[in-house]
């Protein structure tokens, strides 16, 4: 006997896909997108292919990865491991960015320039062109499978292989020399890495872009769930001008006397005629008159359709348009917004404007001023000390000397803070011991000398002491590295 819970109807715990088929719009909005993804797959493609010159010493890619000699160099700044701290400013600076332009304009990184969006925008430009626009490809998707069918389906899915396999391309070429590298990939002599990367990015891009599309930005990507704390009520976002569209009278020509309308609060209908032009055109298939959604990502392609539609009913354009709830008051009570640019310029948007720009020129000005020498002093622990012939006390010390420019150069080590002492390297003895050591550092590298300090032996136990190294050539630079200088205990020594 059944239970009488198994005969209730139950629900599906989720909802089913529905496929979004966006429809080709064009306004400002249209042609904005157009130019940034232009732009940001040009430079994509196209920068591990410029060439820089560094001189005889130093890759002459711009941008490279350089993982094997630990380098990151872009244009004419190198940067080394230990100056690390850049690329987290650069990781902040992005942050702080990404919080700026939420809190000025909403998602509208999602709907421009963030890679997914790019990227699906291309896939869904290279669909229409094989399969048409939205009411063609609701009537291929339904239709049988015919040889005509087969052939699109197989033509748009090798084509989005190609980008995707493109996109996985120019990602490896960051990270060695491009020309070098594709080569090596062509004629299978590339390191197997390379054939991985190209792969994962391959099926990435194919299957986030091609196949998931708005998914990724609905339910996968967590900034939709993030940006509700960057927004508030001066916030520009793509908003349906309900006040002015409600109620909606679908299909009618605006041929009716407004004015009579008017008097007339019963027959008043609203500029929306209810077309769902704007919900054709949505790259993620919400109804924007719905209001503020998740999957709304402020792309700006249901502004253009409405406005097509307004002008051709004889109505103002923006019905839907970037606004604040702020203005939307306004406006909605009889009086006059602000200007929209206006809403940039407001306590919250001009501090993180200060910190973002704060924290740019803070790194501009230490690239600029940065020393191109570096030095580290690390102290033999194993003995502390030696006690030499003549009463001396001898330490020795591991130098390491980086030379961050693109040729060799010749230096000088010395020590200061330590009376009567004598230095010397690995390769000399005691007798040539001098005040400096000379040392020559091959260009990007960095040199490794072992180094013997000897001094009197009467003295505290531990003493502070700085080494110095100094270009010898005719632009110079120095660098210091505070340490010290162990002796036995006095008192163990008069016992």
């Amino acid at each position: 006997m059944s239970h009488p819970i198994d005969l209730i109807e139950q629900e599906p715990f989720f909802e089913a896909r529905r496929e979004v088929f966006p429809k080709a719009v064009h306004g400002s909005f249209r042609q904005l997108k157009w130019a940034i993804m232009v732009a940001t797959l040009a430079v994509y493609y196209i920068t591990p292919w410029l060439r820089w010159n560094r001189g005889p010493y130093a890759p002459h890619q711009a941008a490279l990865v350089d993982i094997a000699h630990r380098r990151f160099y872009l244009f004419s700044i190198e940067i080394w491991p230990h100056e690390f701290y850049y690329v987290a400013g650069l990781l902040i600076m992005a942050g702080i960015g990404l919080f700026l332009i939420t809190s000025a304009v909403g998602r509208a990184w999602c709907g421009y320039a963030c890679p997914q969006t790019v990227w699906t925008d291309l896939f869904v430009h290279v669909e229409r062109m094989i399969d048409g626009d939205r009411n063609a490809q609701f009537r291929l998707s339904a239709a049988p499978w015919t040889p005509a069918k087969i052939v699109r389906r197989v033509t748009k899915h090798a084509i989005w292989l190609v980008i995707a396999a493109a996109t996985g391309g120019a990602w490896i070429f960051y990270f060695a020399d491009a020309p070098t590298l594709a080569y090596a990939f062509i004629t299978g002599t590339a390191p197997f890495i390379a054939y991985a990367t190209v792969g994962v990015l391959t099926f990435t891009t194919y299957t986030l872009g091609g196949l998931m599309r708005e998914q990724v930005c609905i339910y996968m990507c967590p900034w939709p769930r993030i940006q509700a704390a960057m927004m508030d009520e001066q916030s520009l976002a793509v908003t349906y001008k309900a006040w002015r569209g409600e109620p909606r009278g679908r299909g009618v020509k605006r041929t009716h006397d407004l004015a009579e309308l008017a008097n007339d609060p019963a027959a008043r209908i609203g500029d929306c005629i209810d077309c769902n032009a704007c919900v054709a055109a949505c790259p993620t298939g919400i109804d924007i008159r719905e209001g503020s959604q998740i999957g709304c990502i402020t792309c700006g392609l249901c502004i253009d359709a409405c406005d097509d539609i307004m002008a051709k009913v004889g109505r103002p354009a923006r019905l839907i348009g970037y606004t604040s709830e702020a203005d939307e008051k306004i406006a909605q009570a009889g009086g006059t917004p602000k200007p929209p640019l206006s809403r940039l310029l407001r306590a919250r948007t001009l501090l993180y404007f200060m910190v973002w720009a704060g924290i740019g020129l803070g790194m501009v000005f230490a690239v600029g001023n940065r020393a191109r020498i570096d030095l580290s002093v690390a102290q033999t622990r194993n003995p502390q000390w030696v006690r030499l012939a003549d009463g001396q006390i001898r330490n020795t010390y591991t130098i390491k000397v980086r030379n961050m420019e693109g040729r060799p150069r010749n230096m000088e080590i010395a020590v200061a803070g330590l009376a009567g002492a004598a230095l010397w390297d690995e390769h000399g003895d005691r007798r040539r011991a001098a005040q400096k050591v000379a040392l020559h550092v091959d260009a990007d590298q960095v040199q490794a000398v072992q180094l013997f300090l000897a001094a009197p032996g009467v003295g505290p136990e531990h003493q502070d002491i700085a080494f110095t190294v100094r270009a010898t050539d005719a632009e110079g630079g120095t660098a210091h590295q505070t340490t010290r200088f162990d002796r036995p205990d006095t008192e163990e020594h008069d016992e």
